[in-house]
């Protein structure tokens, strides 16, 4: 009897060791996912905040939370079922599906940039200011946080695609909660910097009052430089995904010419080779991004803007 209880001890502790060596393989394989993702949290993050800019301070952060839950929707309930079921049976579909999202953040970027050239949107600042639309701007978000977060999934995806079924499910559910928390934890933070700061500014302390002060004058810019930051983001993501897609689905002009720059400049600068080729590669996929969302806001603009 005392046997069989020790044997039962040795199987029950065999178990939890492959247990804790199962999460511990599932914890670094969802952090190697999250850091071959790590551009494209950068560029959500950089895209978010300009959803809430000129708002009411108390309605920031709610709207950053339905923001962030239409977010996780967007990973659990929507993007993980579609890829892990693809990458299962049709794997060939990820990379045109990808595609169309690449180009709908090209036009996104590439609108903003024609309203900003054109004036359109001067002329609706006024009534946009005063009567903001929560629901619209949500919705906006939400959207662009899809095609986002399809790209984090889907690298995600690529980087444990050797893994069985039910481990690339956690890995990526592992994945898709992290990403979430940190993007609009950072994304809160940022937007009620200018709070935080008017708080400091009326301590007692003249140090701290003095960067209070600070971080209440800064706050603007930042949200300003976020803005270009975030339009640069959607035509640099927007144009690599395009350029990758037309490259794996055969056509290798683009991609070929592209990386012959990359490989150029790497060579050519020495120590800073592999900054500088980045930053060709990255040039060439906002060129990318700009020209394919020109082309679709041409497009809108004689079809379905005009009807309007």
């Amino acid at each position: 009897m005392a046997g069989g209880l020790v044997a039962l001890l040795d199987d029950v502790a065999v178990l939890a060791r492959a247990a804790a060596a199962s999460i511990d393989d599932i914890g670094a394989a969802a952090g190697r996912a999250s850091i071959k993702a790590a551009g494209v949290v950068v560029d959500d993050t950089a895209v978010t905040p300009q959803y809430v800019h000129g708002l009411n301070a108390d309605r920031e952060l709610p709207i950053i939370r339905k923001i962030a839950l239409g977010s996780l929707r967007n990973k659990l309930l929507v993007i993980l079922p579609a890829i892990l079921l693809l990458s299962q049976f049709l794997p060939f579909l990820l990379t045109p599906i990808l595609m169309i999202g690449g180009a709908y953040l090209c036009y996104e970027g590439a609108e903003k940039i024609w309203h900003k050239i054109s004036g359109h949107a001067e002329a609706h600042a006024s009534v946009e200011d005063a009567l903001p639309d929560e629901k619209t701007i949500v919705s906006g978000a939400v959207r662009t946080d899809f095609i986002l977060s399809a790209e984090i999934m889907v690298i995600s995806l690529n980087e444990v695609a050797s893994e069985a079924f039910v481990s690339r499910a956690i890995i990526l559910i592992v994945v898709a909660l992290g990403i979430t928390v940190l993007v609009y934890g950072v994304v809160g933070l940022i937007v009620k910097m200018d709070d935080i700061g008017l708080s400091l500014a009326q301590r007692s302390g003249k140090g701290v009052a003095a960067f209070g002060r600070g971080l209440v004058k800064g706050m603007p810019k930042l949200l300003t430089a976020l803005t270009v930051v975030g339009t640069a983001a959607m035509l640099w993501v927007g144009g690599h995904i395009i350029l990758l897609g037309t490259d794996e689905l055969g056509f290798h002009p683009i991609y070929e010419f592209v990386h012959h720059l990359e490989e150029a400049a790497h060579d050519a600068t020495g120590a800073l080779g592999g900054v500088v080729g980045w930053l060709v590669n990255t040039l060439g996929s906002a060129i990318l991004g700009l020209v394919v969302g020109a082309l679709i806001v041409v497009v809108m603009n004689l079809t379905v803007h005009r009807k309007k």
